[in-house]
């Protein structure tokens, strides 16, 4: 018989003992502290062992100190992925900061909102964003301090636009410091959405969250300290599916990369021995396209993860063709980005043939092995029948989701009302509990793993002389999963060519949220006046098809 007295005494007395801080901050540690000379990061001509990268973190850190950063500031980040965007991920946590990771492709508007909305003490970039930076600055309003890092593209005779990253990490000391975390509900980082529904929504990464998704990663991944993982999916996007963790955790190898360009990815991959890899539909349609063209095939199975639009088996099929072995994932922002996995029966599924494979990985699945609560609801939140055929909105909790929305109370509440955070994604669930995408519940686009609001893009194009009604769609494509599609209709008097609504766009809208394909004609439109966007997309797919 338990006494009940004693229980309690005991983790009065011990809890300090056993109850640490959960942070993936400790991740670091223990491979600075088990695998000191291993090879730890790659990026172009730079290796860096698991000893050699702990010390530029705290030199960072360090130094980020030494300027005045306090618990809790927000430091931003705007760079393509390379070893300097990693350990800057190490480094602001290390000095006690919060990081705030920022999609490059944000257009001037967004950033000034996300760096003042975050109140950034200070802001990492890379050199090729120094313009723009130079353009913004004087409508920052934290912002002190400004390191740039170098880009293989710098001209020798363009001026920084900051402190060079490497002169501030050669005049900090690389003393160690402590892992400055007392509460796992501390923020860690603060990741802003796309901004598909108005301006970008900053979700709250805690320490605990972060150290979990990045512990559900790893099982999913199979990862060991043998694993090499190449950064095809942007490091911006919630801390790269909170890999910049998990990859550390195991001690195995990262592997950085400025862009997907098919050819240097094949390259690097092979000689690397990358055994791991995430992103979006389009980045493994670009790699097996230039494979099979080349009619080149991976020596060695590489184990890839697919998140963004929702992949279509042909996908996934080709991706299997040239020796990967590919698991969708699914999940936001909100969720530290995967939330669920197709996770693969072998036993039953191995055996099926390779499109009736391709069919049931294009599922988005179960619930991560931290088992994050997920599943679809009515709108009174009755949860639905296992039948793979009624259709209501994916609802999730658990280990996997945001604090909150930093400075945004009310838009927390309103995404968490009933006590699950709603995903706006319409789905059915199979009869063996595995979740699978019907549409998109608001009429997000995610077009090459950026979600695309299609209300903000009507906006901007209705406003150019002459439209009188537009509506904007998704349209299937095998490369970026999805692309932006414009019907217009023009006023009787004027005129417009498709190049010229891309163009108007193009000065008002980030590039990946311009129209692929613009095509001019009428609106259709039900008795309260909503566009039936139903209507233009199964014309689209009926034109595939055939059967139009």
């Amino acid at each position: 018989m338990i006494d009940e007295k004693e229980l309690t005494l005991a983790k009065e007395k011990y809890s300090e003992v056993y109850l640490n801080p959960l942070t993936p901050l400790s991740f670091l540690k223990r491979s600075e502290m088990v695998f000191p000379d291993k090879e730890a990061v790659v990026y172009q001509n730079k290796s860096y062992t698991w000893q050699e990268f702990a010390g530029r973190v705290y030199s960072l850190a360090n130094g980020l100190i030494s300027k005045g950063l306090q618990k809790h500031d927000r430091v931003a980040m705007i760079s393509r992925n390379n070893n300097a965007l990693l350990e800057s991920f190490y480094g602001i946590g290390m000095a006690g900061g919060v990081s705030v990771p920022l999609n490059y492709r944000l257009g001037e508007r967004d950033l000034i909102y996300t760096l003042n909305h975050s109140e950034s003490k200070a802001l990492i970039f890379e050199h090729i964003y120094a313009d723009t930076i130079r353009a913004i600055q004087p409508k920052l309003e934290t912002v002190e301090l400004f390191l740039e890092i170098d880009s293989p593209e710098k001209n020798g005779d363009t001026p920084p636009a900051g402190i060079p990253y490497e002169d501030f990490l050669n005049k900090s000391p690389s003393r160690p410091l402590d892992i400055p975390v007392d509460d796992e509900n501390d923020m860690l980082s603060i990741v802003y959405t796309s901004g598909t529904t108005g301006l970008p929504k900053g979700c709250v990464h805690t320490h605990r969250g972060a150290y979990l998704n990045a512990m559900g990663e790893l099982l999913a991944a199979r990862m060991t300290p043998e694993s090499t993982y190449i950064w095809t999916l942007p490091m911006f996007h919630c801390q790269g599916w909170c890999l910049v963790w998990g990859v550390t955790a195991v001690g195995a190898k990262h592997v950085c990369l400025d862009a997907v360009r098919a050819e240097q990815v094949y390259q690097l991959m092979t000689r690397e021995n990358v055994t791991h890899m995430c992103g979006a539909p389009i980045v493994y349609n670009t790699i097996a396209d230039y494979m099979e063209k080349n009619g080149l095939k991976f020596a060695h199975t590489v184990r890839g993860f697919m998140g963004g639009a929702a992949p279509s088996p042909m996908t996934i099929q080709k991706a299997e063709s040239i020796g990967m072995d590919i698991h969708q994932v699914y999940g936001l922002t909100e969720v530290y980005g995967p939330h669920t996995l197709c996770e693969w029966h072998s036993s039953e599924w191995d055996s099926l043939p390779l499109a009736k494979r391709a069919r049931l990985k294009a599922r988005q699945g179960v619930p991560y092995a931290t088992y994050t609560w997920v599943k679809v609801v009515d709108e009174d939140m009755n949860e639905l029948p296992w039948d793979g055929e009624t259709t209501g909105e994916i609802v999730m909790k658990g280990n996997n989701v945001m604090q909150w929305y930093f400075k945004e109370h009310d838009k927390t509440e309103e995404c968490f009302r009933g006590g699950w955070f709603h995903s706006g994604d319409g789905a059915v669930r199979h009869p063996d509990g595995y979740i699978e995408i019907t549409d998109r519940m608001k009429d997000i686009i995610i077009t090459g793993g950026e979600n695309v609001s299609s209300v903000e893009v009507e906006n901007v194009i209705s406003e150019y002389p002459g439209v009188m009604d537009v509506a904007v769609i998704s349209k299937p494509d095998e490369r970026w999963g999805e692309i932006v599609k414009a019907v217009v209709k023009m006023e009787p008097e004027a005129e417009a060519t498709a190049e010229d609504i891309v163009s108007w766009c193009r000065e008002r809208l980030a590039g990946f949220k311009l129209p692929r394909e613009v095509e001019f004609g009428d609106v259709p439109r039900n008795a309260t006046g909503k566009i039936q966007k139903h209507v233009l997309k199964k014309r689209d797919q009926d034109l595939v098809s055939g059967t139009a």
